[in-house]
């Protein structure tokens, strides 16, 4: 039996996860032109409406950023991705105006901001898991990039840490746009709850202003 959305991300027991929503990632200094320019079909309008709309709910927002070390120390390079990342003439250096958070999207002093310097997943040398428990949240909401892989491994992470997944459908990006499809029809649409940006804030709406 499918979950009732407002029970299920109530903002008591909810976190917003902004992923990868950087300047250098899918902003103005974007070293991955084909996924800026999907994100920015939209789905940054999306994300910025939510983050806002979570805000005012009193669910917690935490933007999840992937950064490394000027001399790449503790960075991963045992993949493709990360071997052209670290090539990239535009690097999400730790301070650097390439890693900070897009524009779009404002930072509130009540927000979180972890950074990992190693993974593809928030989840992964962060302590992103510990603070979600003391914060009493159970159910996680995703958005940003990319779904061919980090939204994918939040999602994975996620659901194997025992919280609840939901994913707005158009505040998430990839590409080619067949393959995110394809993606949310066999993968995602298995282990998450998929929405619209509309439903989860007419959901936040009536949960009233935080407190």
């Amino acid at each position: 039996m499918a979950l009732d959305l407002a029970e299920l991300a109530a903002p008591a027991h909810t976190a917003l996860l902004t992923q990868e929503c950087q300047r250098g990632v899918i902003g103005d200094l974007s070293v991955l032109p084909e996924l800026a320019a999907a994100a920015r079909a939209g789905m940054l309008d999306n994300v910025a409406r939510l983050v806002e709309g979570a805000r005012a709910a009193g669910a917690q927002v935490i933007h999840c950023t992937a950064e490394r070390r000027a001399d790449g120390r503790g960075a991963n390079s045992n993949a493709r991705l990360f071997q052209a990342m670290s090539r990239a003439p535009t690097l999400l250096l730790a301070g650097s105006e390439a890693a900070r958070i897009v524009p779009e999207i404002e930072v509130a002093e009540s927000d979180l901001v972890l950074a990992r310097l190693h993974g593809l997943s928030p989840f992964q040398g962060t302590e992103l898991d510990f603070i979600l428990r003391n914060l009493g949240v159970r159910t996680l909401v995703g958005v940003g990039v990319s779904v061919n892989i980090a939204i994918q491994n939040l999602a994975f992470d996620a659901v194997n840490a025992s919280y609840q997944v939901v994913i707005p459908r158009d505040a998430v990006a990839g590409f080619p746009a067949d393959y995110v499809d394809s993606v949310f029809a066999n993968t995602l649409g298995a282990i998450a709850t998929l929405v619209e940006t509309d439903e989860l804030l007419e959901v936040w709406s009536k949960a009233g202003p935080a407190s």
